[in-house]
């Protein structure tokens, strides 16, 4: 019934748009110009609502059509707050935000949620490497995990070595009972990328965690990746000392 209820939300504002935006356009209403600005103004409005309520359903698939709106609105520049909002939402959704029926969880969507980390890496913000930094130390699935790490990369900061420290624990956690090459071959590509953003790595756990990595059960190239790495690392430091 609920489902209900938000699909004939979401018909009733699309049927809605064209009205309103025909309303701008009447003649003697305003110039083009600024009914420009306005109708953009509208859609955007209507677009973070449309976003808001598809990723609240209970519905998998509308979750997965919300991102791709969100990924759109991220690629045109919008980085709001509600597009921030939408994405912590459902990237969290399963995991700390969870619905159950009759004692199971309902609402567990891995692939929703590793469609969020990656939108988390675009959207670039402080607020955005906090979500991530949640899902990494909450999540249990390992490919949402890689997903999280990759995006941590991305956005390359590294405060008090609290993102490097949370790559090196999430990468420990499966070394020892499920060693991952994806998840191990993210945190090398991440931490690679920090270091360049922040002119090295100087956490300990990291360097322990690659040397791990290099000499762990994985398989050779993701060892070879991290060998490569930590002469990178090296040569890197010696150049900025």
């Amino acid at each position: 019934m609920l489902i209900l209820k938000r699909f004939l939300l979401l018909v009733a504002v699309f049927a809605a748009l064209p009205v309103m935006i025909f309303a701008q356009t009447r003649p003697g209403y305003s110039t083009s110009s600024e009914m420009t600005v306005e109708q953009s103004y509208l859609q955007e409005s209507v677009e973070l609502m449309i976003i808001r309520e598809q990723s609240r359903t209970d519905s998998r698939d509308m979750k997965l059509v919300a991102l791709e709106y969100i990924g759109d609105a991220i690629n045109r520049g919008n980085r709001s707050d509600e597009i921030r909002a939408a994405l912590e939402y459902l990237s969290l959704e399963g995991v700390v935000n969870m619905t159950r029926e009759n004692g199971r969880v309902v609402n567990n969507f891995p692939d929703v949620r590793k469609a969020a980390a990656s939108y988390l890496g675009q959207l670039g913000t402080p607020e955005a490497t906090t979500t991530l930094l949640k899902m990494v130390n909450a999540d249990n699935e390992p490919m949402v995990i890689t997903e999280a790490i990759r995006s941590l990369g991305k956005i390359g900061t590294n405060d008090a070595e609290l993102v490097t420290r949370t790559i090196s624990w999430n990468v420990n956690r499966f070394h020892n009972l499920n060693p991952d090459n994806f998840l191990a071959l993210s945190a090398l590509d991440a931490f690679e990328r920090i270091a360049i953003a922040n002119n090295g790595i100087r956490d300990r756990s990291a360097m322990e965690t690659i040397v791990k990595i290099a000499e762990g059960p994985y398989i050779r190239p993701v060892q070879d990746r991290a060998r490569t790495l930590l002469n990178d690392l090296r040569v890197f430091h010696a150049q900025n000392q």
